[in-house]
């Protein structure tokens, strides 16, 4: 609306206002009938002898209209030529910068082997609760997790690798969401999760909470845990990356482990009913208190039920299924954290010109757009930020 005023009393004139909008017009067919020639190839499936003979037709028309009203660039048509310029280079250095940082983060990934070889433990010390690591690597370590670790050797008992795709279909049904696999042995507690979305898909924050996807993401792990445990998901226990396997929460195993909806807030970090085992919050009643003074002070959390989970007291083949089970539900009542990187892109000090401007502009960009934070729907109370610098 801005640049529309800003072009409405720049030009003053009503004529050079339409030779602007004629260009701008002639522009956007032109750029329609191209990609309406790549959808014929590609979402018709048509042969490209009749994509040629599609952009051909329409393409010459429409160059032979745009080189005629070439001769009012100079009367007004300038101006959308100026701002499709301005535009594709914000749009070129998103992209660069963007692919800079993905790069630096697959090159600097740490092997899933070096991490395995630190122990169950991983040389630090492990707490009660679970940990949510956003990555954007479907594979390997985040240098994030890392130098979180350089800095304090200590983490939560259950680690869960989030990376979220955008996959090339237009939703994705919910129960085919998530993508679940292991790292290391059983042992370790590892595990790692692909979120998948169409292009279409998209997050209702007023429906879809925090809760509901730590609920989601719990019920999957266990899904795959007893996937893995009856032998349909292969065996981990030999691999650094265990396969990765899409769980559906409704399959034949999902009576196993029940959600239910509490009254209060003490009631939904216990889990105390006949015929299901207890699982008890290691949570500090410190950290109970200043949870709950946060859920009052939040008007979103007014209404929201509280859920908890009900392992079923059953009898297991393997007993470490049982045992891990718990361990997750019970990290799942002591709390979940969220881990995030917040990176810090900089060019490196022998680049050209070009480049530190580009990485610059994305920079800004960066800062001034909306946060991931916001976009994933993460609560400030459970974030954790891990400042990382990117030179590229």
């Amino acid at each position: 609306m801005i640049i529309s005023l800003a072009v409405t009393v720049g030009l003053g004139d009503i004529n050079r206002i339409g030779h602007a909008y004629g260009i701008a017009h002639l522009i956007l067919v032109f750029v329609t009938t191209c990609l309406t020639s790549l959808a014929i190839i590609l979402v018709w499936n048509q042969s490209l002898i009749i994509a040629l003979a599609f952009a051909l037709s329409f393409g010459s028309i429409e160059i032979l209209f745009l080189s005629s009203y070439s001769l009012k660039i100079l009367k007004g048509g300038w101006i959308p030529l100026v701002l499709s310029a301005v535009f594709m280079v914000v749009m070129y250095a998103w992209h660069y910068g963007s692919r800079k940082k993905y790069l630096f983060d697959t090159h600097n990934k740490v092997s899933t082997r070096t991490i395995l070889a630190l122990g169950p433990s991983l040389g630090i010390v492990r707490v009660p609760g679970m940990g949510l690591i956003y990555t954007g690597l479907a594979t390997g370590i985040p240098a994030s997790f890392t130098h979180f670790l350089t800095n304090l050797p200590a983490f939560y008992q259950v680690v869960v690798f989030v990376c979220v795709k955008t996959v090339p279909v237009a939703r994705v049904r919910r129960e085919e969401r998530y993508l679940i696999g292991r790292i290391g042995p059983k042992s370790y507690r590892l595990y790692r999760c692909i979120v998948r979305n169409g292009y279409k898909d998209v997050c209702n924050h007023e429906n879809y909470s925090e809760n509901d996807f730590e609920n989601e993401l719990v019920m999957s792990i266990a899904e795959f845990i007893q996937l893995e445990a009856e032998g349909c998901s292969g065996k981990a226990e030999g691999s650094a990356d265990g396969r990765m396997a899409v769980v559906r929460t409704s399959g034949k195993f999902g009576t196993r482990l029940l959600m239910s909806e509490s009254s209060s807030f003490q009631e939904g970090n216990n889990i105390n009913l006949p015929g299901a085992l207890t699982v008890t919050s290691s949570k500090s009643p410190i950290l109970k208190r200043l949870q709950a003074m946060y859920e009052r002070e939040s008007p979103e959390h007014i209404t929201r039920p509280r859920i908890r989970f009900e392992l079923q007291n059953v009898i297991y083949n393997d007993p470490r299924v049982k045992e891990e089970l718990m361990e997750l539900v019970e990290a799942k009542c002591t709390g979940a954290a969220y881990v995030i990187g917040h990176s810090n892109v900089k060019a490196n000090w022998n680049s050209s010109f070009i480049k530190k401007f580009a990485i610059d502009l994305y920079s800004f960009l960066r800062k001034n757009c909306r946060a991931p934070v916001v976009g994933l729907n993460i609560p400030s109370i459970s974030l954790i930020k891990v400042g990382m610098n990117y030179h590229v």
